[in-house]
């Protein structure tokens, strides 16, 4: 799991008294590594689906929910994931692996049940 290098900057010039806050975040899924643009590698499931995190503690942040997708798209398997701070377009803040493949069919529903991004 990374940090994208749009965050990475961005935290970094909250150092500088620069302002920088995300109202949502989205998480996209992926047959493979995103990579640091959050780009590569997209699933044809293109929904974005909305996730909000408990408070940090010990350097790690959890989800507050389950992320759910319903109906996928088509029949593939999912690796990796990627997070948004927009539904359809924006800036890739964070990505990673799944903890195991999943491999889906087209109709079927897909959970992230713990999702957490921790600081290394």
């Amino acid at each position: 799991m990374s940090i994208s290098n749009y965050a990475e900057n961005k935290l970094l010039d909250a150092l500088r008294a620069q302002s920088f806050s995300v109202s949502n975040t989205y998480i996209k899924l992926h047959t493979g590594d995103p990579g640091e643009a959050g780009t590569s590698n997209a699933a044809t499931e293109t929904t974005r689906e909305e996730v909000t995190f408990n408070a940090a503690a010990s350097g790690s942040l959890g989800a507050s929910a389950t992320v759910e997708w319903t109906n996928v798209a088509a029949t593939e398997t999912y690796t990796h994931w990627s997070m948004w701070d927009n539904s359809t377009a924006g800036n890739c803040l964070w990505y990673g692996s799944l903890s195991s493949s999943a491999s889906v069919t087209a109709g079927d529903t897909f959970q992230i049940t713990a999702l957490t991004l921790s600081l290394d």
